[in-house]
């Protein structure tokens, strides 16, 4: 005689899945969080259902290179510029804070950057020479950089959000503080 069996409880879906099988709207949401971006997000869901994240990723890409001049100042409208962990010293958050100032009233936009690869050690550094450096781009030549690290943020936010995460906190490798 077998024994009664206990109910299958479904496999719990991955990130991709649940991205895959959203809602529009909802993987839209998503993926606003990932890129301010409402023409980036609408592309990206569009062309759902992705058999894997590198292909959600190269899609991703490919929606950041088409970016109009529009779209990308919609998306850097979004950003926030990198902040300090509240146990920094005072005088970082104002070195901080005086850079990303000069950086705003220079392009109108936030800075961003991205700090994959950097120890969080090296964050404060990389952001304010990265400040330093950028200053002196004509601001073409600075949207451009600005959208090519807007890209890799919005490619660590995205596989962020799809790596299996019960929550979709796209603020983690965002490095939004450091």
């Amino acid at each position: 005689m077998r024994g009664t069996s206990v109910p299958a409880v479904p496999p719990r879906l991955g990130g991709l899945d649940r991205f895959n099988r959203a809602s529009q709207g909802s993987a839209e949401a998503a993926l606003l969080a990932c890129c301010g971006s409402r023409r980036w997000a609408a592309r990206v869901a569009a062309h759902r259902p992705y058999p894997d994240v590198e292909a959600l990723l190269a899609a991703a890409d490919e929606a950041s290179y088409d970016l109009s001049a529009a779209d990308l100042a919609e998306a850097l409208a979004e950003e926030a510029s990198p902040g300090l962990h509240d146990s920094a010293p005072q005088s970082a958050h104002t070195a901080l804070r005086a850079a990303h100032a000069a950086y705003e009233s220079s392009f109108g936009h936030a800075f961003v950057i991205c700090l994959d690869g950097f120890s969080p050690a090296e964050h404060l550094n990389q952001v304010l020479g990265g400040i330093r450096l950028r200053m002196t781009n004509e601001r073409d030549e600075e949207r451009s950089i600005a959208a090519d690290e807007l890209r890799r943020l919005a490619r660590a936010r995205l596989a962020h959000v799809v790596a299996n995460h019960p929550e979709s906190d796209s603020t983690s490798p965002a490095h939004r503080v450091l």
